[in-house]
């Protein structure tokens, strides 16, 4: 069992199941959020360029600051926008 710990103030633990991963991205789209990080729009960059080499629907999406956690409007727009995402992280 994986334990995952939510870094916000909250005060009780909401259980949340992991979703399956696709088998593949094809004809799903793609969204990459960069979290605001040093370097994570680099990243974001070159796999954008990858994935749509391949043909894939991709979106980009970003925080507007990295010291907060992302506003609901933004992540409420993420999930009916795309399939899947991908979150930028360094450090």
């Amino acid at each position: 069992m994986t334990t995952i710990l939510d870094p916000t103030s909250e005060r009780t633990v909401a259980a949340r199941p992991r979703l399956a991963r696709p088998a593949s991205l094809d004809g799903l789209r793609v969204g990459l959020f960069d979290i605001g990080k040093s370097k994570g729009d680099i990243f974001l960059d070159r796999l954008e360029q990858r994935l749509t080499e391949r043909g894939l629907d991709v979106k980009r999406y970003a925080k507007p600051t990295n010291t907060r956690p992302a506003p609901t409007p933004l992540l409420q727009q993420v999930a009916t926008e795309v399939d899947v995402v991908i979150e930028a992280l360094s450090d």
